[in-house]
């Protein structure tokens, strides 16, 4: 851990003095971040773990000014370098302002140490006395206001996210484009799946526990658990492995793969075993919790699939074995499985509403590096699928470069697959290729493809 760099300015009241403090641990925090191109949570968490000091309100003004500097990094950026003092604290209460955080007292203080102009203070008092406490503002309106308080600068809502990233996933549609840095640029609420229990009576115990839970029109075992942070070691429901966090958009992979209750499936990259655990349950919820059917659950990592197990014993889910894949060699037989899942590894471009700071600490070699490695894991896990059962290819990418080049170079080396139509359960639109766009429904962005050995 970096030291924390020392200010020369003087703070006169309590509000200046925390500011002052919350700063100096927020640019350690930001710098590291670009230093290491660690991931900002990882190192957030790691930060707390050594400084158990900060309260709940130091925590969450520190983590949330930190995420909102990613957020908004494309147009901060512009205003100079954060390593320039008076830059810095300019870059921390524009991003107080378009983030519309409620510790007013700090931005203000944030303000005086940039030492912003009057006619600069005065666009921002003018905006925060029209805002009030609604966050109604349009990506295109806070782009305007950004300009009025750094006259000379020009900002526009595509610079939010990198150059590069519109070179690996071109969108020729002005308003899709918008729509997509709109929704990058807010966070999506928590998702969860129900399991083994009825998702009304899940949402009814969950809101007397104080937690802002309700249905999804989408699927009947999906809830939204509002915005706000959980503790979830005090949740009762996601103790006993009644209730998964599981993205909205990564749901919908389970839901196209429809697993029978006597099948044997494969999650060939399972990672800590979220779409495995949404396999078994929608197994389970096809014969009414008595299942013949099973799932195969692999991955390289020793310590994910430990997870794996540890929550798949939380949620009383016999049927699933996990099988280390150790080598080129599958960890299952060849022509026997009923269905292949390849959760492939990615970019994770669909995922930058939570991990803003992603899209600043990567470069396109995120997306280039990757169509190689995922043709050659789809090949080698098609051979696990027998004949007239199915192959589903899923990333959380936006990138056609991961998603329909991989899966037409691997259709032009396997004759024996095809492609089969699924159902846009957003859009309900029929197609081959299914892209989840985070407007959509206010999730991640996914993709995913089923394929049928002929």
């Amino acid at each position: 851990m970096p030291v924390a760099p020392q200010s020369n300015l003087i703070a006169t009241t309590p509000a200046q003095k925390r500011a002052l403090s919350y700063s100096t641990t927020i640019k350690m925090l930001f710098d590291e971040v670009l230093d290491t191109k660690m991931p900002a949570d990882r190192i957030v968490a790691n930060y707390f773990r050594e400084h158990k000091k900060h309260g709940s309100k130091d925590r969450r003004v520190i983590r949330e000014t930190l995420f909102g500097l990613f957020r908004w990094w494309g147009w901060l950026k512009q205003i100079g370098s954060q390593h320039d003092e008076q830059t810095w604290f300019a870059m921390l209460s524009s991003c107080a302002l378009l983030e519309q955080h409620m510790w007013r007292n700090f931005a203000e203080a944030w303000q005086h140490f940039a030492q912003l102009s009057p006619e600069q203070l005065a666009v921002i008092d003018e905006h925060v006395e029209a805002t009030g406490e609604a966050n109604t503002y349009t990506v295109i309106e806070k782009s305007l206001l950004l300009n009025n308080v750094f006259t000379g600068k020009t900002v526009k809502p595509s610079q939010l996210l990198p150059d590069w990233y519109w070179e690996v996933c071109p969108i020729e549609s002005a308003e899709q484009q918008l729509k997509l840095v709109e929704a990058m640029s807010s966070r999506p609420p928590i998702w969860a799946r129900v399991q083994k229990l009825a998702t009304d009576k899940a949402v009814s115990q969950l809101q007397q526990d104080g937690i802002d839970a309700s249905l999804c029109e989408y699927f009947g075992d999906a809830i939204s658990l509002g915005s706000k942070s959980i503790n979830l070691n005090d949740v009762k429901l996601y103790k006993n492995g009644q209730v998964e966090i599981q993205d909205l958009a990564s749901q919908v992979i389970g839901n196209v793969c429809k697993p029978k209750a006597n099948e044997q499936w494969w999650d060939t990259c399972s990672g800590a075993g979220g779409k495995t655990l949404q396999l078994r349950s929608l197994m389970l919820q096809d014969v009414e919790n008595n299942s013949t059917g099973s799932i195969t659950s692999s991955d390289i990592r020793t310590k994910a699939l430990e997870e794996l197990n540890k929550r798949a014993k939380r949620a009383g889910f016999d049927g699933i074995t996990i099988a280390k894949w150790k080598s080129d060699n599958l960890p299952v037989s060849e022509s026997y499985l009923d269905g292949v899942l390849v959760d492939a590894p990615c970019s994770c471009t669909g995922t930058w509403r939570r991990n803003p700071d992603m899209r600043w600490i990567d470069d396109r070699s995120c997306v280039d590096d990757k169509p190689a490695l995922q043709l050659d894991i789809l090949s080698r896990s098609a051979k696990a699928v027998k004949t007239g059962s199915h192959l589903v290819y899923a990333t959380c990418s936006l990138s056609p470069l991961e998603n329909e080049a991989v899966v037409d170079a691997f259709l032009s080396n396997n004759k024996d697959f095809s492609l089969v139509v699924s159902t846009h359960p957003f859009t309900e639109q029929q197609s081959e290729h299914i892209t989840v766009w985070p407007y959509e429904a206010n999730s991640d962005g996914m993709y995913v493809a089923k394929m049928v050995k002929k």
